[in-house]
């Protein structure tokens, strides 16, 4: 299938659009759905992807579906919707899920497709957009064997990294603990910039000792670059999004039956935020505002040094 396989592809977004230009090069007839930005979808059209007008459309014509979209209210309207995945009855479809989901929401959808006779997939991404162009993406994939033997070379157009985590759902809980620790990065150096700052060091210090030391990694690099270098779209995920995988983390936690008292101040931090209007504004300028909550200006601060 992975030489033959036609490829639909709904959720064009920073990740999406990279990702489809990928299983393009590598040789895959290519169908598109897009939302508001119309500019993917007319520059994948021109380079020989066809336009679906709908996902039942797509799913009649297609091996396999990825989705890339925002949110798990999203993807159970593009699977269960009148013109969705699964009024297509396509036996044998596969759905490739690479949105930061639910793992509740993905357990029931994956139930009702395979009562279909199709297959959800569930493959959430790691890393950027940029490592979306280059094709050298994370995914964490939850599937069994035999469906992730099929998927691997389709996988392997756009990531470099893929791990077989377990069973259908475990690539969503997968990521919702590898978001949990990264928002929870964001927290934590949002928190200790300001601190240092009112506490009278320069944020290019702190940037620097940090940066320089067993506690650096990629995220602080890109945090960093945009919170003190002024980087605005170094780290490119919304408020939004992270504010929704905070949530759905802390729900799984408490399905999980856990404590999580980190969890809810992570989450918090977030929901602060979106609850002002800021929502639209990449995670890094959760820094910006933690330091005005304490009043501070912290692009000042950095332009100052």
């Amino acid at each position: 299938m992975a030489d033959t396989a036609k490829i639909g592809f709904i959720g064009l977004g920073w990740m999406g659009r990279g990702m489809a230009s990928n299983l393009m090069r590598a040789g895959h007839p290519l169908m598109v759905k897009g939302n508001r930005d119309r500019t993917p979808v007319d520059a994948l059209v021109a380079q020989g992807a066809v336009e679906a007008d709908s996902p039942r459309a797509m799913a009649e014509g297609c091996d396999i579906i990825h989705l890339c979209l925002s949110n798990s209210a999203q993807v159970e309207a593009v699977i269960r919707g009148e013109n969705g995945i699964l009024a297509a009855g396509r036996p044998g479809l596969i759905v490739i899920d690479t949105t930061t989901a639910d793992p509740v929401s993905t357990a029931a959808l994956a139930a009702e497709m395979d009562a279909a006779g199709m297959i959800l997939v569930d493959a959430p991404l790691g890393r950027t957009p940029k490592e979306a162009e280059e094709g050298t993406l994370d995914a964490m994939v939850g599937c069994d064997d035999a469906t992730f033997a099929k998927v691997r070379p389709i996988i392997e157009c756009w990531a470099g990294n893929i791990t077989h985590v377990g069973g259908s759902g475990d690539g969503h809980r997968m990521k919702l603990v590898m978001n949990f620790i990264s928002m929870g990065y964001a927290a934590l150096y949002a928190e200790a910039l300001t601190m240092g700052v009112k506490a009278g060091l320069a944020p290019q210090a702190i940037q620097s000792v940090i940066g320089g030391s067993r506690l650096s990694n990629g995220f602080f690099d890109t945090f960093m670059r945009a919170a003190v270098d002024r980087e605005r779209d170094v780290h490119k995920f919304t408020i939004t999004n992270a504010a929704k995988d905070t949530r759905y983390a802390a729900a799984m936690a408490m399905d999980a039956g856990m404590a999580n008292p980190l969890g809810g101040a992570i989450r918090n931090a977030f929901a602060q935020m979106e609850a002002v209007g800021k929502g639209d504004h990449y995670v890094p300028w959760l820094a910006d505002h933690t330091a005005e909550l304490n009043g501070l200006d912290l692009e000042a601060a950095a332009k100052k040094g």
